[in-house]
């Protein structure tokens, strides 16, 4: 059966400079093993299958596969298929904003100068003292600054991290094997860090969003999830985002806070727009 697809690139308006994804328009009809197999082939950090709503509120529902398990949510997997789904000619219900179905409930996307989502609920947690040689093991050079690191929860976990300045967040060199430790003890997806640019600098924060996966240390190049994750932490702050560079991206990030509620934004352009027999 052939499938509409497309591979887009998040968090960015250059070509190559951002995230992938890839999106399966039409997945009616797949099973969930064979989106797993599908999104094993396109072997990208995340693909997404999207599928006709359950709830009369939503636009469309979603399901965000890893190259290894599936997500109940996650950030540039969503940014990226409203993209997808805008340019295919998808009419929001709502002038304005789309709502996506998936794991974690409904997720509004804000349609304007780019798209923006409401980040999920999360709930925050000290990282347990235990752990603290673990982390800075796994840190290698680098030592936490400010705020304790914490691990937050919005159906995928991250330890957030705040550094001394962006230089200390470029200049981490990260023990893969004591972080693959760590995230199995404190049962963590990845490790997200960050730091402040100088005034004037590309952004006001670094970031930096690690996992490790079969042993490999997998750094993401921007990750909207970990993002969201960090924006909860600084509760009611507009600021903007550089991820990617140790990679040779630049990925860019927008947060804006909204009634208490922090919404993550970006751009995202189509690299690819075709057809997946399936």
């Amino acid at each position: 059966m052939s499938r509409r697809f497309k591979q887009v690139d998040v968090f960015t308006t250059t070509p190559f400079m951002g995230n992938p994804l890839a999106v399966v328009l039409d997945a009616e009809g797949l099973s969930g093993e064979r989106m797993q197999a599908i999104a094993r082939w396109t072997n990208l950090s995340e693909t997404t299958f999207v599928l006709p709503a359950t709830d009369p509120a939503a636009d469309y529902r979603v399901r965000i596969f890893t190259t290894a398990e599936e997500f109940p949510f996650a950030g540039h997997p969503t940014l990226g298929t409203a993209h997808a789904l805008l340019e295919a000619g998808l009419k929001p219900k709502t002038a304005g904003t789309l709502v996506q179905e998936c794991g974690v409930g409904l997720v509004p996307v804000r349609i304007g100068d780019g798209l923006a989502f409401r980040a999920p609920p999360a709930t925050i947690a000290a990282l347990d003292a235990g752990l603290m040689p673990l982390l800075l093991t796994a840190l290698g050079s680098g030592t936490p600054a400010g705020d304790a690191p914490v691990v937050v929860d919005m159906g995928i976990r991250w330890l957030v991290v705040r550094l001394g300045d962006a230089a200390d967040c470029m200049a981490l060199t990260f023990d893969a094997a004591t972080l693959g430790n760590l995230a199995h003890r404190a049962a963590i997806n990845g490790l997200a860090v960050y730091g402040p640019h100088p005034s004037g600098g590309p952004a006001d924060y670094e970031v930096r969003a690690v996992c490790v996966e079969n042993g490999v240390l997998i750094e993401d190049p921007v990750t909207g999830s970990a993002n969201a994750c960090i924006a909860r932490v600084l509760a009611g702050r507009d600021y903007t985002v550089r991820q990617g560079t140790a990679l040779g991206r630049d990925g860019r990030v927008t947060v804006t806070c909204r009634d208490g509620e922090p919404w993550i934004g970006g751009q995202a352009v189509t690299i690819i727009d075709g057809v997946m027999r399936s």
